[in-house]
């Protein structure tokens, strides 16, 4: 089985990763979000993954605008990395953008850190990190980390509520392209415990680090603490590669569909980043903890305080 992940500057190239994506201008959005939707869909109409996906011409004239972006969200979910319909693409940019434009954001740079939230915490890198609840598909941070699976080309699953759907959902279908241009260079599924880097296209956040976590399914192990901790530190060594990027946004790692328990997950990752950081003194000015669910919360607030909630 190969276990050697292609290195970024043998891809790095491929998909233009230091060329900045330039969405839609602002004054651009003047065609409402749902006209473009309506037009995406007319433009993607035959395709053969989109009827499958339950597109038949004049569908969406029969829905509600909730239901047209929920069956352009299910079609793009289910779409293979194939090149798009002429025009689909501008559509699509335009769409993406003005929802992106029309979501609040949060500042990574500007959240409290670990210390200001647990004042009485002895977490080593409480002075560098920060715990946040919310959607990282709203943070802008310079990269979020996205929990992928070994095919790193995202979820095929419509509404399958996987942090994997949410972000290739927000950042649109140039995410997968790019990544599909990596795992052919590649040539072999993405091993468990290494990581790739991507622009992040509409999402706030400039790149998204791609890691595949180990699948937990019973006792938690000492090499699913060991893979664990990889994909921790493989996120964070790949950022340190790339000028200019000083946010990192963690998601909880293996700990959806994966199996990983959230206790000991939260464990692995403050001490994996709180090492890297203590090795790594001025490469990062800040590394998010992001947590959606208040179990996800709780998880930290444990590990970082023994039990005591925070003021």
């Amino acid at each position: 089985m190969h276990t050697t992940a292609l290195p970024l500057d043998v891809y790095g190239t491929a998909i233009t990763l230091d060329e900045p994506f330039r969405p839609v201008a602002r004054n651009a959005q003047v065609t409402r979000s749902a006209d473009h939707v309506r037009e995406a869909l007319d433009l993607l109409g035959d395709d053969p993954v989109a009827v499958r996906a339950g597109l038949r011409p004049g569908a969406a004239d029969r829905l509600d605008d909730d239901a047209a972006r929920r069956l352009l969200r299910a079609v793009l979910t289910v779409r293979e990395p194939d090149p798009l319909p002429a025009g689909a693409a501008r559509v699509l940019d335009a769409l993406l953008a003005g929802e992106r434009l029309a979501r609040d954001t949060a500042d990574a740079a500007s959240l409290p850190t670990v210390r200001d939230t647990f004042p009485g915490t002895t977490y080593p890198a409480a002075d560098r990190t920060a715990l946040w609840q919310g959607d990282i598909t709203t943070l802008d941070a310079d990269a979020v980390v996205n929990a992928a699976n070994s095919a790193l080309l995202g979820c095929f699953a419509p509404n399958h509520p996987c942090i994997d759907n949410a972000i290739h959902a927000a950042a649109g279908p140039r995410l997968r392209a790019d990544c599909h241009t990596i795992m052919s260079l590649q040539g072999h599924p993405e091993p468990t415990g290494t990581a790739k880097i991507t622009r992040g296209y509409h999402l706030p956040a400039r790149y998204v680090l791609h890691t595949v976590g180990p699948i937990v399914d019973g006792p938690v192990l000492p090499q699913h603490q060991s893979a664990l901790a990889a994909s921790y530190r493989a996120c964070l060594d790949l950022a340190a590669e790339v000028e200019g990027l000083r946010t990192v946004a963690f998601c909880g790692i293996s700990t959806g569909v994966f199996g990983y328990p959230r206790t000991p997950a939260a464990h692995t990752a403050l001490d994996t980043v709180a090492d890297w950081l203590d090795r790594h003194p001025a490469r990062l000015d800040r590394v998010i903890f992001n947590v959606y669910t208040d179990d996800d919360r709780a998880a930290y607030v444990r590990a970082l305080t023994g039990g005591i909630q925070p003021r």
